[in-house]
């Protein structure tokens, strides 16, 4: 008897690190490669790629689910209806300090790749042909600085915290 393949842990991560965020008063944020599959508004996309804050003042509605991530968001002062594929999401962090986890990004070409490679094998799903890796996102002035074995630790933001104004 074979077992099934096991669901991602990609959505569970995103919802472990979601929470971790927001219990300890960061707010988190998406970086999304974006595609047809994505619904978000085009007009704020670079590169092919979108930072999304998922934090619970700025969202309404927010479903974290295995296949989706699915809120309402405010952009320009116009309400959209945001979905992104879990597998889309190529980091979850805070936006503070910059601690989260960022995920393998699979290009539209490598993803058929990948699909056409599990479909031979057998028994191998097609995450296990992509390893996950952990890695430290940081901030473009923390890389700017040569590592040393003393580093320093890390400013809070400065100027006064940003505050959303609701207009009807």
């Amino acid at each position: 008897m074979h077992a099934p393949d096991p669901t991602s842990t990609r959505p569970y991560l995103i919802r472990a690190l979601y929470e971790w965020c927001t219990d300890n008063g960061f707010t988190p944020y998406v970086a999304v490669r974006v595609d047809e599959s994505v619904r978000v508004p085009l007009e704020f996309v670079k590169d092919g790629e979108i930072v999304l804050n998922i934090g619970f003042d700025a969202t309404s509605g927010m479903k974290l689910g295995n296949e989706f991530i699915e809120f309402k968001a405010r952009f320009g002062g116009v309400a959209r209806e945001i979905v992104v594929p879990v597998g889309h999401v190529m980091a979850i962090y805070a936006r503070e300090n910059g601690q989260g986890m960022a995920f393998p990004v699979v290009s539209p070409a490598a993803d058929a790749k990948v699909a056409a490679t599990s479909s031979q094998a057998q028994g191998e799903s097609a995450e296990a042909a992509q390893p996950m890796k952990v890695v430290q996102l940081v901030s473009a002035e923390a890389a700017d600085r040569p590592e040393t074995d003393d580093p320093a630790p890390p400013k809070p933001p400065s100027g006064p915290r940003p505050t959303l104004t609701r207009i009807k």
